[in-house]
């Protein structure tokens, strides 16, 4: 379980998150709405170690991630696909999905066979394997950054507005993609980020709104689509 309790964040001595508190069980999609600024991003990225906190705690199975460097965060099981994409665009999409896998030193027979799971549910990204990442679509580029974000991933998805800017088809078939995925990983806890509320009505059981850093009160089970 990916647990970020009471948390904190000040940005050039302005606090931007006031005591966000947000369970994500193994199992789970939990997405976290609200609009531009309101302070969706930054809450991942305190969680991902990439803003320091200035108050409250983050755990993840019960191991405190405060203290952790954020280098290190991955190797606990982390993925995180992150607003604008970061590949490196001048290297394969192989090479960029591999990327995480050296960093966290995964073996090599790990690092394949997680990566061979991925290709098998973005048969597209397989497609593209030996394509450069910086002559890739941004929705192509969405969809990379979020095998990527899987290839680590085994305890928590982290995803940032993972449907921003993508034509409604391929919307449609990254939100399929995150279907499979929780069919397939059955532990994995999926944190999502949206500004448009409707964009995740099939795929999360729990909506949190955040307004101005603060959890609106009455968050809850998603609605019915």
């Amino acid at each position: 379980m990916l647990r970020i309790e009471r948390l904190e964040v000040a940005l050039g001595g302005m606090l931007v998150l006031r005591g966000i508190t947000v369970e994500v069980p193994g199992g789970t999609t939990v997405a976290l709405v609200g609009r531009n600024g309101a302070g969706k991003t930054t809450t991942l990225r305190a969680v991902m170690g990439l803003i320091p906190t200035s108050g409250g705690a983050i755990f993840l199975d019960g191991l405190p991630l405060g203290t952790l460097p954020a280098h290190l965060r991955p190797r606990q099981g982390i993925g995180y696909a992150p607003e604008d994409r970061q590949l490196v665009a001048r290297l394969t999409v192989e090479e960029n999905l591999l990327l995480p896998a050296e960093a966290c030193r995964l073996r090599r027979g790990l690092a394949q066979g997680r990566l061979a799971q991925i290709y098998s549910m973005l048969p597209e990204v397989a497609l593209l394997r030996g394509r450069v990442a910086g002559s890739l679509s941004g929705g192509q580029q969405k969809l990379v950054a979020l095998a990527r974000a899987l290839v680590t991933a085994t305890r928590a998805l982290l995803l940032d507005e993972p449907f921003q800017g993508m034509a409604p088809a391929l919307a449609q078939r990254c939100r399929e993609v995150l279907q499979a995925v929780q069919r397939e990983f059955r532990e994995l806890g999926i944190f999502i980020t949206e500004s448009n509320p409707r964009l995740v009505e099939s795929l999360a059981g729990r909506v949190h709104v955040i307004e101005r850093g603060e959890l609106a009160p009455g968050g809850g089970p998603a609605p019915a689509p």
